[in-house]
């Protein structure tokens, strides 16, 4: 058997990050994703860096893997009706166009495509969805991070707020925007149709408030900045040996409380009433804290992570960036993904983290250049060499 979305053809008229990393993640699970970019400059984040490796940024290469790339300019009427043309024989049509009103203007709102396609699985992506009052607010990750709540939590307390030091609200937002294309796809297979999926960065990112909200919702309590301490489990958090070095301590329930107490040579707190349950744990966690900060003094990180590991309490290094990648364990499950591209040589990347027996996913396209498969997709559309070269002429590829 094939990768498990072969057959399923995506037209991506995203840029940037959340829509092309939801693309990437449907071409690793093997559909075709046929890129649409402006022509002349394509996709901005092509621009995005240093750094580079040749003309091409590195955050454009990360996520746009497995995909063809075709030059077309929406605005002119021959591109658009080109657009209708892929559109018309696909499964899923994908935009980031920012307002209703350009979607309207250029003819790629849902209702005229789905009257063209009735079992097309249309997937908006937008700072704050198409309906309610902000629905034509240009969207950021960044102010997605600060808008979601998630910015006033993270951090250290006094500190001001703190932005994760990844996109991770457009990577989120990607992520949901999968799940929902999969979903729609299934219920597509039950009733024939198709349908359209209103996709924002603010509700993709709240969606990691996840024990927040439900604590705040039950308190009326506003959550605070805890910095690496886990506001619910104790203690939960990176801890300093005796050489100095930091390694994460996890002790998650009470049996594994009574089992740190004992290689700790802390038998006393085990039975302790301000420490035997979680919750007295986390109560009383600024007298805690120092009994355990001063056992783990006793010895080295290593020999602290074996001893404890050796106990079945969970422990982990601290890795930097570079030893992250270069995890052996990692590389055994093929995780970095390494692609020939024809002008920058061997290009790694991140593998999407799904592993499926029956039907593997593949990697076996690299990122393409700006317009690499324009004349290719024409070609496979019908049209001839003479035409083609017209329409580069006019602009509109």
């Amino acid at each position: 058997m094939g990768a498990p979305l072969e057959g399923i053809r995506i037209v991506d008229q995203t840029q940037a990050l959340a829509g092309p990393y939801c693309a990437m993640i449907l071409a690793d699970l093997g559909a075709e994703v046929i890129k649409i970019e402006r022509p002349g400059t394509g996709d901005q984040s092509r621009t995005w860096g240093p750094p580079f490796i040749g003309s091409e940024s590195t955050y454009y290469l990360a996520v746009n893997r497995n995909k063809r790339s075709l030059t077309l300019n929406i605005t002119h009427p021959i591109g658009r009706d080109l657009l209708y043309k892929l559109v018309d024989s696909s499964d899923v049509f994908m935009t980031n166009i920012a307002t209703n009103a350009s979607l309207l203007k250029y003819g790629l709102d849902y209702e005229t495509l789905r009257q063209r396609n009735a079992g097309l699985i249309y997937a908006s992506i937008s700072g704050y969805g198409r309906v309610g009052r902000r629905a034509d607010e240009f969207g950021y990750d960044l102010v997605a991070q600060a808008e979601s709540g998630i910015m006033s939590i993270t951090g250290h307390a006094g500190a001001g707020p703190m932005r994760f030091p990844t996109p991770i609200a457009d990577m989120t937002c990607g992520m949901f925007t999968a799940i929902g294309i999969l979903a729609a796809l299934e219920a597509r297979h039950k009733n024939g149709q198709g349908q359209m999926l209103d996709m924002s960065l603010q509700e993709g990112h709240m969606t990691w408030l996840e024990n927040y909200a439900g604590a705040y919702f039950a308190t009326g309590e506003i959550p605070q900045q805890y910095g690496n301490r886990h506001p619910q489990i104790a203690p939960y958090e990176p801890v300093q040996a005796g050489d100095g070095r930091w390694f994460i301590l996890g002790v998650g329930s009470d049996n594994t409380w009574r089992k740190f107490c004992v290689v700790a040579g802390l038998d006393n707190l085990a039975h302790d009433p301000r420490f035997v349950t979680n919750a007295d744990r986390v109560r009383n966690y600024d007298e805690l804290i120092p009994y355990v900060r001063t056992a783990l003094g006793q010895y080295g990180a290593d020999e602290w992570m074996q001893r404890l590991r050796d106990a079945d309490v969970p422990v982990g290094k601290i890795n930097s960036v570079a030893e992250a990648l270069a995890d052996p364990h990692i590389l055994e499950r093929g995780f970095i993904v390494e692609l020939e591209h024809p002008q920058l040589g061997i290009l790694k990347s991140l593998a999407t983290p799904v592993h499926m027996s029956g039907t593997p996913l593949r990697y076996d396209r690299h990122p393409p250049t700006l317009g690499e498969h324009t004349e290719e997709l024409l070609l496979e559309l019908g049209f001839a060499a003479e035409d083609i070269a017209d329409m580069h002429k006019q602009g509109v590829i």
